[in-house]
């Protein structure tokens, strides 16, 4: 199980999975053997074209080159080179939590999800300050 803070929003007991808009959309979990973080995402624009892929918390498919990721044992984002903007920021701390408190990109049915340190929001609808039990299953956003 895995806790998730997304924007000011904490996710108790998840299984790593995010659903965005209906669709799974990201997937957080750790290495067996050296407990880094690893983030698995698709970045699509907003006509739902797959721009870019990460797998494992490396990138596999980059359009034009277009985006750089860092990692390091408990942080992966990845960054538009062109324009410096986040498209998205995990931070691990030491109990585990991992926090998602940085990004913005296109949802799979071409809408905007917008991540900040204070909620995240999708069109007109948001959430900020809630704590939620997944359960043991995913996080959902939308």
């Amino acid at each position: 199980m895995m806790d998730i803070e997304v924007g000011s929003n904490l996710y108790r007991n998840s299984d790593g999975m995010i659903i965005i808009d209906g669709v799974p959309h990201l997937q957080l979990g750790q290495h067996p053997a050296t407990g880094a973080l690893l983030v698995n995402f698709a970045l699509f624009d907003e006509n739902g074209r797959m721009l870019a892929k990460v797998v494992d918390s490396t990138l596999v498919f980059n359009e034009r080159r277009a985006y750089s990721l860092h990692k390091a044992a408990r942080l992966v984002s990845l960054t538009e080179m062109a324009t410096g903007k986040c498209v998205f920021q995990f931070e691990t701390d030491k109990q585990g939590l991992v926090r998602f408190s940085l990004g913005s990109f296109y949802t799979m049915k071409g809408r905007l999800l917008e991540v900040s340190d204070k909620e995240w929001k999708i069109g007109k609808l948001a959430k900020s300050n809630q704590t939620i039990d997944a359960n043991g299953g995913p996080v959902v956003i939308g």
